[in-house]
């Protein structure tokens, strides 16, 4: 049955599934996609995504980006497949080839790791996935550099602002690209001012009443997806590449279990970077897919975002405002949960009180109670919250940064980490000059580099 309001369970019972089922895949030329899937013979979902095009495509290239299509298919299932968790999938619209059956793989065992744990699973789902034949050699290929024209996702954070204004200081051709149009994104690109590619994604409108019922809830790797629908718009686009911009720490996770290491950001990780991009080389096409910012740390992100100022008034990380409130989603900044608290951390060392007080409505570093969340940033009183935030390392980093400075010691939160947080903290721990340093782990292009530097650089 379809996953619709009338005929949906009232109660769901996510054990009583065997099977996921991925059906069908479309993209029609007015660049509609239709993606099918299901749970054994008993509940279907439908999910569509609206890329923007120019103008009707053609059967030829339609059947140009079926290979990201398919993976575009495979990638989504997760959000529908979480729902039961099940041991077994079934891929009837053809077997994923070798690299990408890997990645899937990982996408649905350790990119679902968060909900597993906080969902109290006995164990992480582990599905295996058929593999079809290696494509022929040809299908393969990458272009080769120079990259000319780029393609580049904002989220409507500090990280996209700097990755934009990388892409925009190498003198290449860009455009900026989301999947929706929310406040800060669409303020961001306003500052930017760069063309816009904006996708709309629909998710099956009976996920959520499933999820009213019983089934499986919580943290997908979302930016899996995306970079997806970013990899089939910039091949349909005529662009070279997609670059992301996920950053060093986001590959370090926030604790152990079931034999991982369970990280909210996993498919922002370097390691399932490396696996997309192979992927997505594999199906074909030859757009590139790296991040732009994976050599730096978020602090040295933050220290570069500090001398931004045009994207000051724009940007918005928190995302405890759009589970308050879906309207408002990413309009503010909550200043209550581990996100504001990461950011305001981060920026402290490089703006003035006064600064940050304009950004946030107040100063979070002078509030008693936010010591608690604070101090956690660091995994002090548990582990590292389960939110996209830097590494233990670089909140000790900022503190030993605002232990120095004259504008921010004496603030009632900051004089607390300094007495209380620092000295559990190894001598040689959140060195800032280590912490800011560029790192040579990265896929980013040789031809790019410079412009990383010269911007994440001191």
């Amino acid at each position: 049955m379809a996953a619709d309001a009338k005929q949906l369970p009232s109660v769901f019972d996510p054990a009583a599934f065997r099977t996921f089922r991925f059906l069908s895949r479309e993209l029609d030329a007015h660049g509609h996609v239709t993606l099918r899937y299901a749970l054994d013979e008993e509940i279907s979902f439908v999910e569509r995504f609206a890329l923007p095009i120019d103008g009707p495509l053609s059967e030829s290239e339609r059947e140009r980006v079926d290979g990201l299509l398919s993976l575009l298919h495979w990638v989504a299932g997760v959000s529908y497949f979480k729902s039961a968790a099940p041991l077994e999938v079934s891929c009837e619209s053809g077997a994923p080839t070798p690299a990408v059956a890997t990645l899937l793989e990982a996408l649905y065992s350790e990119g679902l790791g968060e909900l597993a744990y906080t969902n109290a699973l006995s164990e992480l789902p582990r599905p295996a996935f058929p593999r079809a034949q290696r494509p022929t050699a040809a299908a393969s290929e990458r272009r080769a550099d120079p990259l000319e024209r780029i393609l580049v996702p904002v989220g409507g954070g500090k990280d996209s602002a700097v990755a934009l204004e990388i892409i925009r200081r190498s003198g290449r051709e860009l455009s900026l690209f989301s999947v929706g149009n929310a406040p800060p994104i669409a303020r961001t690109v306003a500052a930017a001012g760069l063309p816009h590619l904006i996708a709309r994604r629909h998710l099956d409108p009976g996920l959520a009443q499933l999820n009213r019922a019983g089934a499986l809830n919580g943290h997908v790797p979302i930016t899996a997806i995306v970079s997806c629908v970013a990899l089939i718009t910039a091949a349909l686009g005529g662009f070279d590449a997609v670059a992301m911009a996920n950053e060093r720490s986001a590959s370090a996770g926030n604790l152990s279990w079931d034999g991982i290491e369970v990280n909210h950001q996993f498919s922002k990780g370097l390691s399932a970077e490396r696996l997309l991009a192979a992927a997505a080389a594999e199906v074909g096409t030859g757009v590139r897919l790296f991040s732009i910012l994976r050599p730096a740390s978020e602090l040295a992100i933050a220290r570069a975002f500090a001398r931004m100022q045009a994207y000051h008034g724009a940007f918005t990380s928190c995302n405890a405002i759009f589970r308050i409130d879906p309207e408002l989603r990413a309009t503010s900044w909550c200043c209550d949960c581990p996100k504001c608290r990461f950011v305001f951390l981060a920026l402290a060392p490089f703006l003035s009180p006064e600064q940050l007080c304009e950004v946030f409505g107040c100063d979070l570093l002078d509030d008693e109670s936010q010591f608690a969340g604070f101090a956690l940033l660091t995994a002090t009183g548990g582990h590292k919250p389960f939110e996209c935030v830097g590494e233990e390392q670089e909140s000790i980093a900022a503190i030993r940064l605002l232990a120095e400075d004259e504008r921010w010691n004496g603030r009632a939160v900051v004089r607390r980490l300094i007495a209380e947080v620092l000295p559990q903290q190894a001598p040689d721990a959140g060195r800032p000059e280590t912490v800011l340093a560029l790192s040579d782990e990265h896929e980013v292009p040789d031809a790019l580099m410079g412009d990383v530097r010269a911007l994440l650089g001191a």
